[in-house]
């Protein structure tokens, strides 16, 4: 393609802000925490409904949905800017250079034209053409999520690994290591920039140096720890958002050469803060320096702290000088979701124990107060499980919408073994992907309605569809997963990558495609139908970060180089061994689902049609 080609080409992955005379803010993330969580338990045993609760207001009920009133939402600060809707919502319009098929396992075939390895070069050469042209653009918080260093091929590197394409991942890591610089005057959200750079950084690093090669020969000619230097430098560039703040907290962004703007704000979302220890935690031990993993516990034990003396929960917004909670809405979705999977995430890689009794402390008042519906699953009477936000002082319902974020819920409780109330999140999540075809990113389930719109290809649902395949083998979780890939196929694919949806209903899109698209939902859905990968069937224990990058469940990772963890804490924490997680909810955990049910669905089909109802879709 000739130079002119190719600029137009990668208008796709330029922000429509730039690409109008307008000049709207970038939306800081979508995977930005930037919307609220999901519905709750805990309350009745057997409860009437989720609709008893409040049915003094009932007057915009939709029939057959529960009759739960709508209540005032809370308007609290987002953890990251909101997504703005361009004014463009056209489908991509790209040359598409001549590629061939690619390489897939059987049910994935057909997933593109154009195979990921040469997708995952457009995109880097995309991003070359993209530095250019924004260099004589006003820069409007465009680097706050893409940050100028070829985001996109640095988060689908391990998914090249994954799919055991080893001349890709290499030429990827290649051009990362002659090309990539994060010595740039821009403005990261320090979040984002770990779980998506960092993560994938450190997860290249060890497939590379990985001595077993589970994946087929990843290795790299002459590699001197590159990438493990550039996770450092770009670490140590985020530690000025530890500085200056009287919690401990972080700030949510950075300068990567100024360091902490001068005009920050001192609010910041619950996960966006306690959610950085797996990256920090994997660095520090690599590097055998605990500064990192130092200030990343610093800050979850700070937000620990200021939980509910009531209740137990978090709030989604904080501020970091004071320690007062600006948002008080609790719950499992935006703002809120990974600083609860990593908890557990952190004990299972680094086994320290306070990290496993603060998880299951949180889970257990998740179940008392975000949790409503029937006790059970698959048996009882009432409305079915479901998490709901709640105000965290008091475990008063907030608002009647749940976000697509929570979806990676019933993955987390895989985890712990509460596989059959995952199985009853799950199903309540796939319903509303059958009416729409995707997820809107806020759903009404009062209004049977979205009230967000858009779908940005997020991972969740995804991912606990692999998880909960990989904990139960079912037949019906590959239908889902199919059920999906074909959605995706039909309303999301473009000429040249596949494209946000600015609306699920109309089916419009946007000209932007995310970097977890390929980190994440490429990854988990071929991995769903892939089962002889190396992730599956080498021996080796391996565990996903919250941006879907892979990392061995290392002996290493378990053994702490220094004493003190944190300040007055003398000698690091205990471990503990694997066999002593266990979900907070005794009452269901993997035992409930025999072998006999393995080709039966998953739940019971009068509890599916009262879903389905539900959500409208009969």
């Amino acid at each position: 393609m000739s130079s002119g080609s190719w600029a137009g080409a990668c208008l796709a992955f330029l922000p429509s802000s730039h690409r109008n005379s307008r000049f709207l803010p970038w939306p800081g993330s979508f995977r930005a925490r930037s919307v609220a969580p999901g519905p709750a338990r805990g309350a009745p045993a057997a409860s009437p409904g989720w609709a008893a609760q409040a049915a003094a207001h009932t007057s915009h009920r939709v029939p057959g949905a529960p009759s739960l009133a709508k209540t005032p939402g809370s308007s609290s600060p987002s953890c990251a800017r909101a997504h703005p809707g361009p004014s463009a919502t056209s489908s991509p319009s790209l040359a598409t250079p001549g590629m061939g098929t690619p390489n897939l396992p059987g049910q994935f075939q057909g997933l593109s034209s154009l195979s990921m390895e040469e997708f995952l070069l457009l995109s880097s050469r995309c991003q070359r053409v993209l530095s250019q042209l924004c260099t004589a653009v006003s820069n409007l918080n465009i680097n706050d999520v893409l940050g100028n260093y070829s985001l996109t091929l640095i988060d689908a590197l391990d998914t090249l690994a994954v799919m055991g394409n080893s001349s890709e991942f290499q030429k990827a890591v290649k051009l990362v290591i002659d090309t990539v610089s994060f010595d740039k005057d821009s403005t990261v959200q320090v979040f984002e920039a770990t779980i998506r750079v960092l993560g994938s950084l450190l997860s290249a690093h060890i497939i590379i140096t990985d001595t077993k090669q589970p994946f087929g020969d990843m290795t790299i000619k002459d590699y001197d720890n590159e990438l493990l230097h550039l996770a450092h430098d770009l670490a140590v560039r985020l530690l000025p958002a530890f500085e200056n703040t009287k919690t401990g907290i972080p700030y949510p962004r950075v300068n990567l050469k100024k360091g902490v703007p001068p005009d920050s704000h001192n609010e910041t979302c619950t996960a966006g803060a306690g959610s950085l220890l797996v990256e920090f935690g994997i660095l520090s031990r690599l590097l055998g320096d605990s500064t990192f993993e130092w200030v990343a516990r610093r800050a979850v034990k700070a937000l620990w702290s200021l939980r509910s003396n009531n209740t137990g929960l978090l709030g989604n917004v904080v501020n970091i000088q004071t320690g007062h909670w600006v948002g008080k809405q609790s719950g499992l979705g935006a703002g809120s979701d990974s600083f609860y999977e990593y908890l557990l995430k952190s004990y299972i890689l680094f086994g320290e124990k306070e990290d496993l009794e603060m998880f299951n402390a949180a889970y257990q008042n998740i179940q008392n107060h975000l949790r409503r519906g029937r006790e059970a699953c698959n048996e009882g009477e009432g409305d079915p499980p479901l998490y709901v936000n709640v105000n965290m002082y008091t475990g008063q319902l907030m608002n009647t919408w749940i976000d697509s974020l929570q979806a990676f819920f019933p993955g987390l409780q895989v985890l712990i073994g509460d596989v059959e109330d995952a199985i009853c999140l799950h199903a309540f999540y796939y319903a509303i992907w059958k009416r729409y075809g995707a997820l809107p990113e806020r759903y009404n389930w009062q209004l049977q309605a979205p009230d967000v719109p858009f779908y940005p290809l997020r991972p969740e649902l995804v991912e606990s569809t692999y998880l909960l395949y990989q904990a139960t083998k079912n037949p019906f979780y590959l239908h889902v997963g199919m059920d999906i890939l074909q959605s995706l196929e039909k309303y999301t694919k473009a000429k040249c990558g596949y494209a946000t949806l600015h609306h699920v209903v109309e089916k419009t899109k946007e000209d932007r495609m995310e970097s977890f698209f390929l980190s994440e939902t490429c990854k988990y859905l071929y991995l769903l139908f892939d089962e002889e990968n190396p992730v599956h069937k080498s021996g080796n224990k391996f565990m996903f970060t919250t941006e879907g990058h892979i990392v061995s469940v290392d002996e290493r990772f378990r053994n702490s180089l220094w004493e003190d963890i944190l300040p007055g804490q003398e000698g690091s924490a205990p471990k503990t061994k694997p066999t002593e997680l266990k979900a907070a909810n005794f009452s269901s955990n993997c035992n409930r689902v025999p072998d006999e049910r393995r080709y039966l669905l998953p739940l019971k089909s009068n509890y599916m049609r009262q879903i389905d109802r539900m959500v409208g879709l009969i």
